[in-house]
């Protein structure tokens, strides 16, 4: 197995392959940062999502909404599939 983890932000976000299948987490836990994301494009607030994740900071969901940011800002390109 691939052990490597990968590490941004300051470690608040990072990706190790036997957790969560490679998905990148909250400083690895079992938080991904698409689940976040997922509150927040709901309308859920901080407060909420830190009272259901006593275990997270407000600055690891500021830290998911940068990752998501900086992954956006990647050129990507279209190809047609046969």
């Amino acid at each position: 197995m691939n052990n490597t983890t990968m590490t941004y932000l300051d470690g608040r976000i990072t990706i190790i392959p036997d957790v969560c299948n490679g998905q990148p987490t909250i400083r690895g836990k079992r938080i991904t940062v698409q689940t976040i994301l997922e509150f927040l494009s709901v309308g859920e607030s901080h407060e909420e999502i830190l009272r259901q994740y006593p275990s997270l900071e407000n600055e690891d969901i500021y830290a998911c909404l940068k990752f998501a940011t900086q992954l956006m800002a990647h050129k990507y390109t279209l190809k047609m599939a046969a």
